[in-house]
């Protein structure tokens, strides 16, 4: 009886570690993002912070994972963005003062949203954050991805979702490569994200 118990006991506390250990390290869904069902999205240059070796990679990554899903009509990534601002002074003045606000005050000014909605013909946007992109040694040798993305209303500036999420991979001898654990990183997200 006992030996049946404790059977039951480990086999319950393995499976609720499995568990534990699912799901993103944290996401926040706005009520109203039940109904929100954008169509078209952009993805906005990253903010690598220290991380600038990332940029290339996670620039392709996310809007590579958008597209493979199929959620969306259309989605514009970061390249495509860059040429927009490139040939339209207004959209890259609008971008430079909407970006400004949201870094500085943590606003996100809904009559610019709007107006890059409008610029763009995109119904949401997607801000890409890389927290970490690093080998470290923590009790063993790994490769560490974090990422934060952000996704808002193009119409309203409202931010409908927010998640972060990290992986570790840890190696002895040859290193994994950074890129194939963002792209795990943002598949995982974007699971999760309203569409």
């Amino acid at each position: 009886m006992m030996k049946k118990f404790l059977t039951r006991f480990i086999l319950m506390g393995a499976i609720l570690s499995v568990i534990g250990c699912g799901g993103l390290r944290y996401s926040q869904l706005d009520p109203a993002a039940k109904d929100y069902h954008p169509k078209r999205i952009a993805v906005f240059t990253a903010d690598v912070g220290t991380y600038e070796e990332a940029r290339q990679h996670i620039e392709q990554i996310v809007p590579g994972v958008l597209m493979e899903k199929k959620w969306f009509d259309d989605v514009t990534d970061t390249a495509s963005l860059s040429r927009q601002m490139s040939a339209n002074a207004d959209l890259s003045k609008t971008m430079t003062d909407y970006l400004s606000k949201l870094n500085t005050v943590n606003f996100s000014d809904p009559a610019l949203s709007k107006k890059i909605g409008e610029l763009t013909k995109t119904d949401a946007f997607l801000l890409v954050a890389v927290d970490f992109w690093n080998y470290t040694v923590e009790k063993d040798k790994i490769g560490k991805v974090s990422i934060g993305l952000k996704l808002i209303d193009a119409e309203t500036g409202k931010m409908m979702w927010k998640a972060g999420h990290q992986l570790k991979k840890s190696y002895t001898f040859f290193k994994p490569e950074l890129s194939d654990i963002a792209r795990s990183v943002v598949s995982d997200m974007v699971n999760e994200m309203p569409h």
